[in-house]
């Protein structure tokens, strides 16, 4: 009987331990924008997060009430210095004037992990901006290595495809010219800190712009034949890991294969203007159940397969001020209330919370809980072995 009882304790903690281990691996993580006069409470919004196992958060900005709210929560951030910000943030005492307002009275409490300094600044038409990009970013970093931080919060920039002058095949991959000047000094730095290289990729615009020549199934990670980049004959089956391998070889190209790419924002809008071809409920649901389902998967890119992908899906909420056209404020998972724009097989509407119907991570966790169980199954009959 005795060894009965520890065979299931052992049991139970082994499989706990590797389910904690794989869950806490995926890459995957949300956009939380604010741009809207209709968005529920962050305390709500933490709740909404726990129901589907999310636990990793990219905001715009360092918003105290946000980074209160998720106190305790266990959940990841990723905050902002606003593009408004580099020129002070360039000032070694403003730079570490604004790490003690908004990093460390939260960080023993909510699990500050990077800090972006300024969002597309290298694609923007700020000349200033562009050489104050690199000099912000050293300030904020030594602002942490003053606290003893710097092992903590990673610091680097999120970046605009448009930076990239090719992209296809994307082994050919070559960042601009006429950014090189920024660009390079970006990527020493980064590598000396161990930083990633962030990029918002958006397969959307490519499709929306070029409906005639670029495959809808291929923008939308479904079935297709795919493309072969004839350099290497690696086979890609979706636009979204072509973008990434064409940042990585842009970067081998300026002497760099030691620095790692995450997509800070990626998605695909519910709704549009006429002219914004494919945006749809139909097609958003398409985009991001599939990239979902493949981050479940821990799954890499054919140039890096060993590396899962690193994503932030745009975005939380429908955000009702936004401007510009439709789309911009329809890339939301969920309406303002809480309820799911669309359905994209994590949904369980029995579930209800402080904001409406949330979904639940049950479809995503079914891969990984399909491996618990061979795993604990192996690790039965092992124990069995020895016990009996």
């Amino acid at each position: 009987m005795g060894g009965i009882v520890l065979v299931s304790l052992l049991l139970c903690l082994l499989i706990s331990a590797q389910w904690i281990e794989i869950a806490s691996a995926l890459k995957f993580g949300i956009n939380y924008g604010q741009i809207a006069n209709d968005l529920p409470a962050p305390t709500q919004v933490v709740s909404l997060l726990q129901s589907v196992n999310v636990n990793r958060v990219k905001l715009y900005d360092a918003d105290p009430k946000v980074l209160s709210a998720f106190s305790g929560s266990n959940i990841e951030f990723i905050i902002s210095v606003s593009n408004g910000n580099l020129s002070a943030m360039t000032d070694s005492s403003q730079a570490q004037a604004w790490v003690a307002e908004y990093v460390q009275p939260y960080i023993a409490g909510t699990r500050i992990t990077c800090i972006l300094v300024g969002n597309e600044v290298l694609a923007g038409d700020s000349a200033s901006d562009q050489s104050n990009l690199l000099p912000a970013m050293k300030s904020i970093y030594q602002a942490l290595t003053n606290l003893s931080l710097q092992n903590q919060v990673n610091v680097s920039t999120a970046h605009k495809l448009d930076i990239l002058a090719t992209s296809y095949p994307p082994s050919s991959g070559t960042f601009r010219e006429d950014l090189a000047s920024y660009l390079q000094p970006i990527l020493n730095f980064l590598s000396q800190i161990n930083s990633p290289f962030l990029i918002n990729a958006y397969p959307f615009f490519a499709y929306s712009g070029d409906p005639n020549s670029i495959s809808l199934p291929y923008a939308l990670f479904e079935s297709n034949a795919g493309q072969i980049d004839s350099n290497t004959n690696l086979t890609y089956d979706n636009m979204l890991y072509a973008q990434i391998d064409a940042v990585y070889a842009a970067m081998k190209a300026m002497g760099h294969t030691d620095i790692s790419v995450a997509v800070s924002e990626t998605g695909w809008p519910s709704k549009g203007d006429t002219n914004e071809i494919g945006a749809s409920v139909e097609n958003a649901a398409a985009y991001n159940g599939n990239l979902l389902k493949r981050v479940s998967m821990n799954q890499g890119t054919p140039h890096k397969p060993d590396v899962p992908v690193d994503v932030h899906v745009f975005a939380l909420f429908n955000e009702n001020s936004k401007p510009g056209a439709t789309s911009e404020r329809n890339y939301g998972l969920y309406y303002p209330n809480g309820t799911p724009v669309y359905n994209i097989g994590l949904q369980n509407t029995g579930s209800t919370g402080p904001t409406g119907a949330y979904f639940t991570s049950s479809s995503l966790e079914s891969s990984t809980a399909k491996l618990m169980i061979s795993y604990g199954m192996g690790i039965l009959v092992l124990v069995v072995s020895i016990f009996f």
